[in-house]
This record gives structure tokens, sequence and C-alpha cells, in this order.
């Protein structure tokens, strides 16, 4: 929330009853990446659990190192933190203590990435990243009715020979997985890594009946949303905010509806905007397009599900109507079965019905 209220200081306080209804809309999260919600609190705790040696003397001092300037910086904290994660029982914890702060936000249903790269790369087995997460996610789903699922996916600033090794070394696993790894996805660093660098191991997910999604326009221009709409066969596009500087693909994503995957406080935070109030999040909308808002890496960004609704309807002044249909839009978005996606649907008529 702090993040939320340091990012609209300037922007007039939401209306109390509009605070409440997006506390209680029901929403799904579509782009969360797990290893990015590993809170200070926590990190600290798995270092010294783990004995690794951190270059902060405090959970403070890990707050301040929070300035990033781009993508790559954020990277390179991102990946250093990630290091404390050594044992089934670390990714447990962390999905957990995930799964606490997104229930409160009334998120029913979460599709997360997860990037075992990150971990095969400092010998953690690719048996303990899965085997962790989804402990935590059965759990949730047994005992609080928490809807999930996984996406697996690559670092694209690696090699498209390293991201098919990591699926020959998962896919021993997917049996043992199949009720919730549903997904490939593609993410870290655009720069100098388009879509069509992984053409070959996309078609290979594709074959095996993977759902598919990639990170494209955030920082990576247009052309590269294209290419994965059309090299990659994505059914999602993650960010996609630079699509608006091309009509001619905006027209597309609005007549297919291909969900874009927005992440507002991420793009405040990493500056793909300098201001709340100038986010293309709304223009989107009004185009028609199939638009959904995200949390991405919260732990770092300082803000879960609720802090970005709240702050993309303050600076942009979004009605309840506009909350709705970005609700309706995640729900529609998931890979869910069509009875499950319907009866979410159904849940979200009825809270606006009530309130």
């Amino acid at each position: 929330m702090e993040a939320y209220m340091n990012s609209i200081s300037t922007t007039p306080p939401l209306a109390a009853d509009l605070v409440s209804f997006i506390e209680g809309l029901p929403k799904a999260e579509l782009h969360l990446h797990i290893e990015g919600t590993l809170e200070p609190e926590l990190l600290f705790a798995l270092a010294q659990r783990n004995n690794v040696a951190l270059p902060y003397a405090s959970v403070e001092e890990l707050r301040a190192a929070y300035a990033f300037t781009d993508l790559q910086s954020f990277l390179d904290l991102y990946y250093a933190g990630a290091a404390v994660l050594q044992t089934e029982q670390d990714f447990y914890e962390m999905t957990m203590a995930y799964i606490v702060r997104s229930r409160a936000d009334n998120v029913r249903h979460a599709e997360i990435f997860f990037d075992p790269q990150t971990h095969t790369e400092r010998g953690i087995g690719i048996d303990v990243v899965f085997s962790g997460i989804a402990r935590a996610l059965r759990e949730a789903r047994d005992k609080h009715g928490f809807s999930s699922a996984m996406i697996m996916s690559f670092l694209r600033h690696m090699s498209e020979e390293e991201a098919f090794a990591t699926l020959e070394q998962a896919l021993p696993l997917r049996a043992e997985y199949r009720d919730l790894w549903i997904g490939i996805g593609l993410d870290s660093a655009e720069r100098g890594n388009p879509p069509e660098k992984f053409a070959r191991v996309f078609a290979r997910c594709r074959e095996l009946g993977f759902h598919l999604v990639a990170h494209a326009g955030e920082e990576g221009p247009p052309e590269y949303v294209r290419d994965a709409l059309d090299v990659l066969h994505v059914e999602r596009i993650d960010h996609g905010v630079r699509s608006e500087e091309d009509p001619v693909l905006m027209k597309r994503l609005a007549a297919e509806r291909i969900p874009l995957t927005v992440c507002p406080l991420s793009n405040l935070k990493l500056c793909v905007v300098d201001d709340m109030r100038k986010h293309n999040l709304a223009r989107l909308l009004h185009a028609g397009l199939a638009v959904t808002v995200n949390s991405d890496d919260p732990a770092y960004f300082g803000g879960y599900m609720n802090a970005n609704f709240l702050a993309v309807a303050a600076s942009l002044r979004l009605s309840r109507t506009e909350l709705v249909m970005l609700a309706r839009n995640s729900f529609e978005a998931t890979f869910l079965p069509a009875a499950a996606k319907q009866q979410l649907l159904l849940e979200l008529d009825g809270y606006c019905m009530a309130h």
C-alpha cells in the first residue's frame, strides 16, 4: 500500500466506497513471478537458515537498494536475492506467503510464473523447485479453494539450447504435476533477445500441448509483440504496453482479443512510465483490448493486486464499470476449463449485483 500511496501522491484520494469495492472485487492474477514475491523479511530469514551471505546488513538496507534505474538493474538484484532459495521448504514458504497476500486481495485464481534456470544454474534440482511451489498451491487449493496453475518460464538472456535443456529436465515431472503445470513462458531482459530466438523450443512446447505466453512490448518494441504472436504463437502477451505505438497491431489485438497482462506499479518502478497518470492502461482498455491488471514482482515493486488496482483507479480515474471490465478480462484470459471460468465470472457478477 505504501508504494500505491507514493505513486499517486499528487492525485485526489479515492472515495472510501470505491476503495472497499476494489478490495473485495474478485480477480485473477496472470502475470506473477513467484521469485518476485520474496519479501526482504523472508529473504533474510532464508539466508540465515541456509547460511547465505547477503551484501546488506538489514532489511531496511535491502529495501533501500530497490532503487532501480531500468529492468536490468532490477534483474541483477532479483537474481542475487534468489540465491537464498535452496530447499523444497524454501520454495514452499515463499509460495505460501504469496498465497496469503493474494487471498487477502481476493485473488480467486493465479497463474504463476517460475524460472527453473535461476535455480538449476546454482545447483538446485528442478524437482526441488517444482515440489516446493506445487505443495503450497495444492495445500491452498485443498484448504481454501484457491485456484492456481504453474507456467514454467525460460530466461531470454540465456540461449535457446539452454531452454531446450531445461524443458528436457522438466518433462519427466509432467505427469506428477499435470494438475498444475499447464504453460510455458518467456521472461527476463527483452533488449537484444527477440522472440524468434526461441522459435524452435516454443514450437516443441506447442507440440507438447502447453499453453504459451511471452513477455513482449515492455522495454522491447511493438515488433516483439507481433513476433511473439506470429513466431512463438503465444496466446497471451505479458506486458504489451508498447503495442500502442503500432496502430495496426492495436487493431489486431482488439479484434483477436489477445489478452495483455499489464503490470502498472512495475511499469512505474522500472520507468516504463514516469507518472502513473500517464499510463496507457485506460487507453488500451477503451480501444477494446483485453487488458488485465497484475503485480509482476510485488515484493520488489511494492504492490500486490489491490495496490495495482487502487493505483490505476486513482491515477486514471477509472469507473466501477472499467474496474469490473479489468476483473472480467482477467477471468476470461485464464487457461481454466470453460466451466471453472464461467463459475468465476458468475461470482464476479454476483459481487457486482451485491455492491
